[in-house]
C-alpha cells in the first residue's frame, strides 16, 4: 500500500511539473520575450499565479488563454494576497546596503532604520524631504540615485553634494532650500556604483524607500505612513 502511495504521488509530481512546463510554454508564446521565473497555484481554481522576469505578476487561466488584471484578496483573513508577493519579491536586504554609500542623517537615538533612493532633480523627493524632517528616533540614508533620462543634470549635481565640505548640509540646502551646491566633483563619489546598485535591485523610479525589513516604498508618501512602516518593521 505504502509503494502504490508513493507511486500515486510521484505521479501526481510529474502531472503538475508538465502542467507547470506547458503553461510556461503558453505564456511565453503569447508574450514574446517574457521569461517565465516560476508558477504557482492561487487560491481561486484553475486560476494560476506567473512571475516573469523583472519581478512582473500576472495571473492566468491554466493554458494562458485569458489574462486577470487586479488583486487577489482572501475575504476571511482580509490578506491581500497579491500585495504580499509583490514585497516578497521586492524586498531588498537592507544588511546589504553599501550604506557607506549613502548621505547619513541620525535622529534622536537613531534606532529605527530607512534608506532612500533619491534624485536631486526629482520634484517628489524634494517633496518627499520636509516629511523626512518630521521624523524622528531613525537612522536615514540617503543614496543619491540620479536618473540621467529624466534629469540631464542630476548626476553632476550629485556628485557636487557629496563633494561638499558638508555633504548633509548640501543635500538639505538643496532639498528644502533651493540652494545649489558647490561645483566641485573632484572628490571620489559613489554615484556611478548608486546607480548600478539601483539598477541591479530594480529600481525604477524615485524616491524609493527601504525599510528594515526589506520592505521596499517607490514613490512619496507622508510623514504618517513611513512612521506607520517604521513601526511595523520594529515587531
Amino acid at each position: 500500500m505504502r509503494l502504490i502511495l508513493a507511486l500515486l504521488l510521484s505521479l501526481a509530481a510529474v502531472q503538475v511539473q508538465a502542467n507547470d512546463a506547458e503553461l510556461r510554454r503558453a505564456f511565453e508564446a503569447r508574450f514574446p520575450g517574457a521569461k517565465v521565473v516560476s508558477v504557482a497555484k492561487t487560491p481561486l481554481p484553475g486560476v494560476y499565479e506567473i512571475v516573469a522576469d523583472g519581478n512582473q505578476l500576472a495571473y492566468v487561466d491554466e493554458k494562458a488563454e485569458f489574462l486577470l488584471m487586479g488583486e487577489i484578496i482572501d475575504l476571511k483573513s482580509r490578506r491581500n494576497l497579491t500585495r504580499e508577493k509583490i514585497d516578497e519579491l521586492t524586498r531588498i536586504q537592507f544588511d546589504t546596503l553599501p550604506l557607506q554609500n549613502a548621505i547619513k542623517f541620525v535622529k534622536g537615538d537613531g534606532k529605527r532604520l530607512l534608506a532612500v533612493f533619491s534624485d536631486p532633480d526629482c520634484p517628489y523627493c524634494k517633496k518627499l524631504e520636509p516629511e523626512l524632517t518630521k521624523l524622528d528616533n531613525v537612522t536615514i540614508y540617503i543614496f543619491p540615485f540620479p536618473i540621467a533620462s529624466l534629469h540631464p543634470d542630476a548626476g553632476q549635481r550629485a556628485k557636487q553634494i557629496w563633494c561638499s565640505k558638508d555633504r548633509a548640509q548640501a543635500w538639505l540646502d538643496l532639498m528644502l532650500k533651493g540652494k545649489q551646491p558647490a561645483k566641485a566633483t573632484g572628490c571620489k563619489n559613489p554615484v556611478d556604483d548608486n546607480i548600478a546598485l539601483g539598477q541591479k535591485l530594480g529600481v525604477s523610479g524615485t524616491p524609493t524607500l527601504v525599510f528594515a525589513n526589506g520592505k521596499r516604498v517607490p514613490g512619496y508618501i507622508s510623514a504618517d505612513r513611513i512612521e506607520a512602516l517604521l513601526k511595523d518593521t520594529s515587531k
